[in-house]
């Protein structure tokens, strides 16, 4: 068998596992409502990548004010915290922890809970060489910047779960029959 007809034969097997196994790309974030206002201040990077996004879904509005939104997006805490990991043996640190939190919470028009106050915590480790600390803070920087992209993703994804996790209508018990009384033989 030829060498080209291998490799087609070898790309065909695996375009069929593929579609076999369910794989599909991430589509756009298909959100429960049709207009959202969010809580975040108005220079912040993580508020201004998710009203991004969230235009790019194409079928939410983000809204300057909470009058008229059908949802409320409110961000209660958002923290960034490098932490001390490993120290080298003259007591200087040699890695870090870097975090970065979230707290938020999403209410309707009426103020109902829709998504009570939720916790996204990421966290990346980093070392630390006191030789190259320029390049050590733009690892740094970039680190951040993943994850705020990361955050973004996380709360795209709670968002769209928050339409299936309405509450639904119980089923009706199926009614109970009596069991029989044995009768006692004579």
């Amino acid at each position: 068998m030829p060498a080209a007809s291998r490799t087609w034969l070898l790309i065909l097997a695996m375009t069929a596992v593929l579609s076999a196994c369910g794989f599909h790309l991430r589509g756009s974030a298909n959100l429960p409502f049709k207009s959202l206002y969010m809580t975040f201040g108005a220079n912040s990077p993580l508020g201004i990548e998710l009203k991004r996004n969230i235009l790019a879904s194409g079928n939410t509005q983000v809204l300057t004010s909470a009058e008229g939104a059908e949802a409320t997006l409110e961000v209660l805490a958002e923290t960034r915290e490098k932490v001390v990991l490993t120290t080298n043996s003259s007591g200087r640190a040699s890695e870090y922890m870097l975090y970065y939190r979230l707290t938020f919470r999403v209410t309707d028009a009426q103020k109902k809970e829709l998504l009570p106050a939720t916790q996204i915590t990421l966290k990346r480790d980093i070392s630390y060489n006191s030789s190259q600390e320029l390049s050590k803070a733009a690892e740094e920087v970039l680190l951040y910047r993943d994850m705020q992209s990361d955050m973004v993703q996380q709360i795209l994804r709670r968002l769209t779960a928050i339409k299936t996790a309405q509450p639904t209508q119980p089923e009706a018990a199926p009614a109970t029959v009596p069991a029989p009384v044995p009768v006692p033989a004579k």
